[in-house]
């Protein structure tokens, strides 16, 4: 049995590396460690999140059945017990599967359907969310040999929940600045351009069926998926889930999700239903485009905890308005225009508007005489 003081101490590490480790995939290798020693696990499924559909993005996993990653997913998404979006809204984020099911894993649609033919008895679930949305959520997996989750065990990692909320945010917030230097590209003007809008035809059980000549394209950009999917990333996967989930009644969150795709880019992903035609069985569709200003913003201010005010300006101010005119636009006084800049220009590390339109919208959203503009008014 792990001390008291033990678990303080590791409390303490996770603490660290929320505060001190900005890239997600090096801060998720840290903390699985940190985890693995106070609650021992064989497998594990690590996504991050779009904070407002709580759609998982940017998969980590250890699993023993990689060759059924479309039925695990789709098994996930339809399964309310446990179900991520629900531990959101409950006192403490975290469960186990025995307990949310009252001891009879059965009634579980994602262990009746998958997890037991792998020897799978117990999954501690653990969702990271704060007032800015969903970051991600965590699934520990035990086998036979390994017995269940104990209550303390589970009490721990509703413990560290909000520490890793926190630290999975601020990576987030830093990947709107990895690979681009905002006021050098702001001041070219230029960037490589996203590919046309690929849609992607999948069936009831998410196997891909069609696809438009530029999915391959941005296929590419996406995170690539493990064998035998290589080629289809979880995040399309996720995103036709979701629409299941949303068909079901299982959850109401949109099919939807924003991913970066490097260099400034995001990929915005959305799932619907296709026209069936006469006698056909509705197909689901995946669109991929690149993702809107107004998705972008959505995005930024969830990512850099901007107030409602601060995210308004923002908006209003990638509309070209000068000051005076985001003053009467917010109906407050031009000189409180600017203390609203500063504490944004503070919040997300830059100094002049242009900067931060460039770090929200893509550098190339900000041509050089309309930043100076911005930037002197």
């Amino acid at each position: 049995m792990t001390t008291s003081w033990a678990l303080s101490r590791s409390l303490e590490r996770i603490g660290n590396l929320c505060r001190d480790v900005l890239d997600d995939h090096e801060l998720r290798r840290g903390l699985l460690a940190e985890l693995g020693r106070t609650v021992p696990f064989s497998a594990y499924a690590w996504p991050l999140a779009d904070p407002e559909s709580a759609t998982a993005i940017s998969p980590m996993a250890r699993i023993p059945c990689p060759e059924e990653l479309p039925e695990l997913i789709r098994l996930k998404y339809l399964t309310a017990d446990a179900r991520w979006t629900s531990l959101m809204r409950q006192r403490r984020p975290a469960t186990t599967l025995l307990l949310a099911t009252g001891g009879q894993p059965a009634r579980s649609r994602l262990w009746n359907g998958l997890l037991r033919r792998y020897g799978v008895t117990d999954v501690l679930s653990v969702v990271f969310a704060d007032k800015q949305g969903c970051w991600g959520w965590l699934d520990l997996w035990r086998g036979d040999d390994e017995g269940a989750f104990s209550e303390p065990e589970t009490d721990f990692l509703a413990t560290a929940a909000p520490l890793v909320a926190a630290g999975l945010r601020r990576s987030r917030a830093a990947q709107w600045r990895q690979g681009v230097d905002v006021g050098a590209a702001a001041r070219a003007g230029v960037a490589k351009p996203l590919p046309p809008q690929a849609v992607l035809v999948l069936d009831e059980r998410l196997a891909v069926r069609g696809q438009t000549a530029s999915a391959a394209d941005w296929l590419g950009l996406l995170q690539r998926g493990p064998r035998p999917y290589e080629g289809i990333p979880a995040e399309v996967l996720n995103v036709a889930a979701q629409l299941l989930a949303e068909e079901a009644g299982v959850d109401d969150h949109p099919a939807m999700s924003r991913v970066p795709v490097g260099r400034g880019g995001w990929a915005l992903l959305r799932s619907t239903r296709m026209d069936p035609g006469t006698g056909a069985t509705p197909s689901l569709a995946v669109t991929i485009q690149e993702c809107p200003a107004a998705d972008r913003l959505e995005a930024f201010a969830r990512c850099f905890a901007l107030t409602p005010q601060q995210h308004r300006l923002l908006g209003l101010s990638a509309g070209g308005l000068s000051t005076s005119e985001l003053a009467a636009a917010l109906q407050i006084r031009p000189y409180t225009v600017q203390d609203l800049f500063k504490a944004l220009f503070l919040a997300c590390g830059v100094r002049s508007r242009g900067a931060l339109l460039g770090l929200a919208l893509g550098a190339a959203a900000v041509s050089p005489p309309a930043a100076a503009a911005a930037d002197g008014q």
